[in-house]
């Protein structure tokens, strides 16, 4: 089991894993990177059965105000560097005819707000991304999931309260924990579940359905195919 981390020689040990967890270097923030990255672990990433794509930054404000230089490493990390990984695993998973992508969307997909606009743009569209690609990986053998990730305890919840707390009241936000969550993706996976949602959340799952357009499956299924036409 890999653990993408910038710096492995800070990783922390996981002791109570069911499997070995090795730290190894991948950094998002440019193509050359992660081109360098994948290299040194050409030959795990030939044989990986499951890539989470985890990794994620966070920035906001009113648009006009934002950072821009963080708003491009926002849509690096978020969106270009997952699309980027999963070119690099898919050609293994698919000789294989076994694998599974997941990324880590967020409600911010679906539950577009004011104040964090490309942050939410870069979830909605690695949401797109993993729809499209769960519809071209239809009958390979290899499937693509998203997770709609609720508000995780996590430092990055911490910049995320504190961008919001700006122009509106937090102070009634529920987190959950990053382990009770964990256990809700594993459960979802091992059922194959296409999106991964928080349980009881039934207004995101009402957006999810409007937003995962599922009316598309049935005429994707009679038009698209993975075989060129001539």
């Amino acid at each position: 089991m890999l653990a993408g981390v910038r710096d492995p020689s800070a990783f922390l040990p996981i002791t109570n894993a069911l499997a070995e967890v090795r730290p190894v270097r991948m950094d998002l923030s440019s193509y050359r990177l992660i081109e360098e990255c994948v290299a040194a672990i050409a030959e795990d990433i030939a044989h990986l059965d499951l890539l989470i794509n985890n990794a994620g930054v966070m920035s906001g404000g009113l648009l006009e105000e934002q950072d821009t230089p963080a708003m491009y490493e926002l849509f690096q990390v978020n969106l270009v560097g997952a699309a980027h990984l999963i070119q690099k695993v898919l050609p293994g998973m698919l000789e294989r005819r076994c694998g599974k992508v997941v990324n880590n969307a967020s409600i911010g997909a679906y539950a577009v707000f004011p104040g964090v606009s490309t942050y939410s743009a870069s979830k909605t569209a690695l949401v797109a991304l993993t729809v499209a690609l769960n519809r071209e990986l239809r009958g390979t053998g290899v499937d693509a999931v998203h997770l709609v990730t609720p508000s995780v305890d996590t430092e990055l919840l911490d910049v995320t309260e504190g961008i919001f707390s700006r122009y509106m009241d937090t102070s009634r936000w529920v987190r959950m924990s990053p382990r009770d969550w964990a256990e809700q993706v594993v459960d979802a996976l091992e059922r194959d579940e296409p999106a991964v949602l928080p349980q009881g959340a039934g207004a995101i799952h009402q957006l999810v359905r409007r937003g995962a357009a599922f009316p598309v499956d049935p005429l994707s299924d009679r038009s698209f195919s993975r075989i060129p036409r001539q």
